[in-house]
């Protein structure tokens, strides 16, 4: 799995107020040629907003991953919906089987990067993808710990505050 790719494409916005890197048609075009998918000459605005909710979606399966509440239904239906447009498919060169998208552009990008997901489900790496537990960061993260418990992006950062707050709570008289 290309972890870093999924991991990219959900940190592509963060919940500072300026944080949006896919704010155009234009922008996510670039974005997905910087990384190899392909995604043809043209996209709109229906590119965009479905690049946006396949991104939350992931977003909200990997927040689930680290043990924090979301609708996993609603993200699954939205990931599945997608893959079908991106028309996913088995296909096999050079002895490898992989999840390829028949489609091209946007649709066909989104569905390499779906592909992508779907060979982390197979190798065990998308279980170690994670969200911070934190609800104003959410940044995507690969947990590295032996024990798979890593709960925030950065301990210098969202884990730090997490656990000055808790200690907080504790001690108030």
């Amino acid at each position: 799995m290309n972890s870093d790719l999924v991991i990219d494409f959900v940190n592509t916005a963060g919940f500072g107020p300026d944080r949006e890197d896919l704010q155009t048609p234009a922008q996510l075009l670039e974005w997905l040629r910087a990384r190899g998918l392909e995604p043809g000459a043209r996209a709109g605005t229906a590119d965009l907003a479905e690049a946006r909710r396949v991104r939350e979606a992931l977003r909200d399966l990997l927040w689930a991953h680290n043990d924090c509440e979301c609708d996993v239904t609603r993200a699954m239906h939205v990931i599945d919906d997608a893959a079908c447009r991106a028309h996913l498919g088995v296909r096999f060169a050079d002895g490898v089987a992989r999840i390829e998208p028949r489609n091209g552009g946007v649709r066909g990008a989104l569905g390499r990067i779906l592909g992508e997901v779907s060979a982390g489900m197979a190798d065990g790496t998308w279980e170690r993808l994670k969200a911070c537990r934190a609800d104003d960061c959410r940044h995507a993260f690969l947990d590295t710990a032996k024990n798979r418990s890593r709960a925030w992006c950065s301990m210098q950062s969202c884990g730090n505050r997490a656990k000055v707050h808790a200690y907080r709570e504790r001690h108030q008289s």
